[in-house]
């Protein structure tokens, strides 16, 4: 099946007689005839459902679907998207060991790999995502477990050149995760690239709506864990009856530990109910994403035609850095424009808060239109350097275009423009 079909198809078939529409199954327990029966799966917990902490069955489908979109061996969804770039990094990390991660990411994961991980005694360095492969490679140490990057920054709308950070990984023998948040299944495939991990937050275009928060960690079954450096994925599990996760589960190794080990004690799954609503929302994104890429793309011109714009970051625009890599690996740049108004902060805010139609919000890939000031808002904790690192300028703002009618939204802009 094709992406448009896999979007209505994937994950759940109904049998005679049973509901057209994926059902909720709104139970946290599930019946078994017997107490051996139950013994049995808590020997191997893949061969049924046991308990909602960590799997559920309309969880299930909606992972199924995604899975297939990205063309993984299996997928995990989470809470959130920090959720899942949490697990992506523990599932092969422990204290004492280092990740190398890009700067140009989001504000929320700098934090989470700066500060929070490094407290548990994981450490991450940051590296250019626009540094060549030899000054890439001095970052990594004994230690280093992984790579992380995010295929179209945010908010910072660089792309990311994954071929490039694949090579370096995998010559140091470590996998390349990658969020692909924004570009999402239907405008990029990073495993056809050489990506091993990929993450989503489904809070943003996966759902489109607004309506619930989540993530998901899709393993592409792609890379070799038994190359030495991940002892915890080939050596016997204790916690689960001396279980290798390799010699168990071969490619599906990676995503099915995630599960069994860290879903089962962080507990981080999302409700049933919440599936459904995201379920909703998949059936619909191919069609949404072409339209969020039809309408950025007119907004992205109009900003860079008006005199009051300093500076427009959209790699679907000719002549914008990122192009090429966005002609390479993209199907489309998706909805989201970061501008930077002149006049610096203070234009940037007056500028949002002139806006009529657009909404000022913490968040972004909403079906409709909102903005978003980064350094006073979703990035406010990060230091001067963190800001330029990231890409972050004072008088930058995150402009993410929604599915109303582009001439309104070339409009609210006019009028707001007007007023600076």
């Amino acid at each position: 099946m094709r992406d448009e079909t896999k979007c209505l198809h994937a994950g759940y078939t109904p049998k005679n007689g049973e509901p057209r529409v994926m059902p909720i199954y709104q139970s946290t327990t599930y019946v078994f005839d017997s107490t051996k029966v139950v013994g049995d799966i808590f020997d191997e917990p893949t061969q049924a459902v046991i308990y909602s902490r960590f799997a559920n069955p309309t969880v299930m489908a909606v992972e199924e679907k995604i899975n297939a979109l990205e063309g993984g061996v299996g997928a995990m969804c989470t809470t959130s998207g920090q959720a899942a770039n949490l697990l992506a990094i523990l599932n092969i990390c422990k204290a004492g060991d280092s990740i190398v991660s890009t700067s140009q990411i989001y504000g929320g994961t700098i934090n989470l790999f700066a500060v929070t991980l490094e407290k548990q005694g994981i450490e991450c360095i940051f590296v250019d995502q626009d540094a060549d492969e030899e000054t890439i490679s001095a970052a990594f140490k004994e230690n280093t477990k992984a790579v992380f990057g995010e295929v179209i920054a945010n908010p910072a709308m660089c792309v990311l050149d994954i071929e490039k950070f694949a090579r370096v990984a995998h010559k140091h023998g470590v996998p390349l995760i990658v969020d692909s948040t924004f570009a999402t299944p239907i405008l990029c495939k990073p495993f056809e690239f050489g990506a091993d991990i990929v993450t989503h937050s489904t809070t943003k275009y996966m759902d489109g709506h607004a309506v619930q928060g989540g993530g998901v960690i899709v393993d592409s079954g792609n890379f070799d864990w038994t190359n030495g450096k991940f002892p915890e994925l080939v050596e016997p599990d204790e916690s689960y009856h001396g279980i290798s996760y390799t010699k168990n589960y071969g490619k599906a190794a990676y995503i099915v530990k995630a599960r069994m080990q860290l879903m089962r004690d962080f507990g981080c799954y999302p409700a049933a109910n919440s599936a459904f609503l995201l379920n909703l929302g998949l059936e619909t994104l191919p069609l949404r994403m072409e339209r969020y890429c039809e309408n950025a793309l007119k907004v992205a011109k109009y900003f860079a035609a008006s005199d009051k714009i300093e500076a427009v970051m959209y790699p679907g625009l000719e002549g914008d850095k990122y192009y090429d890599l966005a002609q390479k690996y993209l199907k489309g740049c998706s909805g989201v424009i970061s501008i930077i108004v002149k006049g610096g902060k203070e234009k940037a805010i007056r500028f949002m808060d002139g806006l009529k139609l657009a909404s000022n919000e913490v968040h972004v890939a909403d079906i409709r239109t909102c903005v978003l000031h980064p350094a006073s808002e979703t990035h406010r904790q990060l230091t001067d350097e963190q800001l330029v690192a990231a890409g972050i300028n004072p008088g930058m703002m995150r402009f993410s275009c929604g599915l109303e009618n582009v001439e309104d939204i070339i409009e609210d802009i006019e009028q707001s423009l007007a007023q600076l």
